[in-house]
């Protein structure tokens, strides 16, 4: 039997985690999160294969949340992949200066979703 591999999605608009939710959930294990605290516990507590991460949340941004990540021995070397509604170019050279390994942006493509998590997953 093929390793199901977990995703966590991180994303404080409920209609965004459900969409990602729908597109991954036949292949993946997914674990969710609605807040970067939340977030950071789940990685912890379940080391998830990878992490979307949407880049703007209340309280606590997407770009501190990787930083967070990155400073813990058991979380630092998750992949990690923004998801954002951020189009400028400055926004993604900062994620992925932070140790993002990818983006997908909103509105989501689900091939697109898919084969950008499948790439991580199974490099």
């Amino acid at each position: 039997m093929e390793k199901k591999y977990n995703v966590l999605i991180v994303d404080d608009n409920p209609p965004n985690l459900m969409e990602i939710f729908h597109i991954l959930r036949s292949e993946y294990n997914i674990l969710t999160a609605a807040d970067g605290v939340s977030a950071l516990e789940k990685a912890n507590e379940f080391s998830p294969d990878l992490i979307l991460l949407d880049v703007i949340m209340p309280d606590m941004s997407g770009f501190e949340v990787i930083t967070e990540l990155k400073k813990s021995d058991k979380t630092k070397s998750i992949p990690v992949i923004f998801i954002t509604g951020l189009n400028k170019e400055s926004n993604e050279s900062e994620g992925l200066s932070l140790g993002a390994v990818d983006y997908i942006h909103k509105p989501f493509n689900a091939d697109d979703v898919k084969l950008k998590v499948s790439q991580q997953l199974i490099n």
